[in-house]
């Protein structure tokens, strides 16, 4: 009987909100709540001004956190200036490494997800250990590429400026990177 009493007490403390049955679910007081919906809509750009032209990205800060902010640091310190795209071939560009030799950059934890490495995909480079990325190089890739898929940090996509993507050579200037 009184396990049945209190099993009652919190079914009825759950429907009224003050307790969450659902792991890592905070209870909502009941009533009016903020309107959040500007905050989760607003996206995140990046443009790249590069000797052929413009490359605008939307970058996934949901997806990728930690690397979307370590590429927003590294715009708004200027380290992107100036570097070159030191590895273009059929299926990818690559750029942002401080030597242009490929070896360059330090590191970060990979952040792998679900999303596709579509045309326009904006990825990190990696070596051999899946759990360790570049943190300074990055890549586009100019075609469907789902071999990296769950393989490499996916954390954007070209949304203008492909045909920019593809008249890239080895060479070519990352003018500079803004964010919005």
């Amino acid at each position: 009987m009184t396990n049945n009493i209190i099993i009652g007490v919190i079914v009825l403390a759950a429907i009224l909100g003050l307790f969450a049955l659902v792991p890592g679910k905070k209870a909502v007081a009941p009533g009016p709540q903020p309107n959040n919906a500007d905050a989760s809509l607003k996206k995140t750009t990046a443009v790249i001004k590069t000797s052929k032209g413009d490359i605008t990205l939307e970058l996934y800060p949901s997806v990728a956190p930690k690397t979307v902010q370590n590429f927003k640091d590294k715009v708004k310190s200027g380290f992107y200036n100036n570097l070159t795209f030191h590895r273009v071939e059929d299926w990818v560009i690559q750029g942002g490494d401080p030597l242009g030799t490929g070896t360059g950059g330090g590191e970060i934890a990979t952040e792998l997800s679900d999303k596709p490495f579509v045309l326009g995909s904006l990825g990190v480079a990696r070596g051999s250990d899946i759990k360790v990325s570049n943190d300074a190089q990055f890549f586009i890739v100019k075609k469907e590429s789902s071999f990296l898929d769950k393989q490499y940090t996916n954390f954007g996509i070209v949304t203008s400026g492909l045909d920019v993507v593809n008249k890239i050579a080895i060479g070519d200037k990352i003018i500079s990177i803004t964010v919005k």
